[in-house]
């Protein structure tokens, strides 16, 4: 986020308009049942999918999206089943989460869809169309018009049966900006109340996503009235930085998923979005949320125990290394105050364990703090001696685990 914080201080064209974009509340569409199981080797069965939802539910999000209804029975069910159990579920300070299933631009797949969902107290019928020139032209071979009319029968024919009505432009990224443009417009004449803009296959740059962003915003019918969302892949690695323009410049809904899972690189990733605005808040002013940030690291562990997708150990925010030091210089410092190299407190996001590794890196400091974590009575005089030992050990092994050191003290 930080390299692209240049681009959003000097665009006078945001600072100067920024106004008429302010919102209290940024809606959060958690996609990891749908676009995170598409994820290679991720498939869910109902009941991790259940669990899941219940946590996401616990965890303040505002619409989950359980599936691809028509994509497979099984799948089907646990929309059903998750509409029926967690769509009925009264929160104490929330609203009950919305649950929506996603359809292709096609009136079975709305059908499919809307049987499915209906159960929930809120429920959505989210409908998408490719609308960039390489989709129409080598995966639908439809043209414009075609692609217009087709989107606008399927928004219609959703509207029917529910009145909340997410459009989605697959591939937005990459298609023709008057062109998507006038497809946004008749679908919103047609009923559609969200409006999705995919960066469906992680194409574009913080600049380029939040251009778009801000001319949809200024041309689009009635934009006060309608959601406008983001849907970020990570190929180039720049999903959560896309994502945060999109915010700046007017979207008031993202999609998210647990740990970034999701086709390919993955989607932005639900934990650093989330703890980037809680970061920054005074930057993004005026946009707040529901999630309770507390459950963050518990739903990760839970997302990949059930995926089977392991968590890389420099992952931002719930990676085992995230909040640990080794370095003796950066141990030092947190141990004297934890701002110093720490900016966000593990435990407000739920990770309660020691942050620091004791390996060749470290210093006597560390060692010594460690002696205490582990309350460990040790004489003050034989310090140096515990950590020449210490030392030696570390040659030849690369740290050591809380065992080890209480045999430094224990002498065995």
């Amino acid at each position: 986020m930080l390299r692209f914080s240049k681009y959003f201080k000097n665009n006078k064209s945001i600072k100067r308009n920024y106004s008429i974009y302010k919102t209290n509340k940024l809606k959060i569409f958690d996609t990891t049942l749908r676009d995170g199981e598409q994820s290679p080797g991720a498939t869910l069965n109902i009941n991790e999918k259940l669990q899941i939802a219940k946590q996401l539910s616990k965890l303040g999000v505002d619409i989950c999206e359980a599936g691809f209804p028509i994509s497979s029975p099984d799948d089907f069910e646990a929309v059903k089943l998750i509409a029926k159990e967690v769509g009925n579920y009264h929160r104490k300070d929330q609203d009950t989460m919305c649950i929506t299933g996603l359809s292709r631009a096609l009136e079975k797949d709305i059908d499919r869809t809307y049987d499915a969902i209906k159960y929930a107290k809120h429920h959505r019928i989210h409908t998408f169309i490719a609308t960039s020139n390489i989709h129409l032209k080598h995966k639908l071979k439809i043209t414009h018009k075609e692609c217009i009319n087709n989107a606008v029968k399927a928004v219609k024919h959703a509207k029917s049966m529910c009145e909340d009505v997410q459009f989605s432009a697959e591939d937005a990224g990459r298609s023709d900006k008057q062109f998507l443009l006038t497809i946004i417009n008749e679908v919103i004449n047609a009923g559609a109340t969200t409006i999705n803009i995919p960066d469906t296959v992680g194409y574009m740059l913080p600049e380029e996503y939040g251009n778009l962003i801000n001319y949809l915003k200024r041309n689009i019918n009635n934009p006060q009235k309608i959601n406008l969302s983001t849907h970020c892949h990570n190929d180039l690695g720049l999903a959560t930085a896309n994502t945060l323009s999109g915010i700046k410049n007017g979207t008031n809904q993202v999609e998210l998923t647990i740990n970034g899972i999701g086709e390919r690189a993955g989607n932005t990733s639900f934990e650093e979005l989330i703890m980037s605005l809680k970061i920054k808040n005074k930057f993004f002013e005026n946009i707040n949320n529901n999630i309770d940030i507390k459950y963050i690291y518990e739903t990760s562990q839970m997302v990949s125990k059930l995926t089977g997708i392991p968590i890389q150990p420099n992952k931002s925010i719930v990676g085992e290394n995230a909040f640990l030091h080794e370095s003796g210089i950066h141990q030092d410092g947190v141990i004297k105050n934890k701002n110093t190299y720490e900016i966000i407190d593990p435990l407000s996001i739920g990770i309660n364990k020691s942050n620091l590794l004791l390996g060749k890196h470290s210093g006597r400091n560390a060692l010594k703090e460690k002696f205490k974590e582990l309350n460990l009575n040790y004489n003050e005089k034989n310090l140096n001696l515990y950590f020449d030992k210490f030392k030696k050990i570390c040659d030849k092994k690369k740290y050591l685990n809380d065992n080890e050191i209480k045999n430094l003290v224990m002498n065995k």
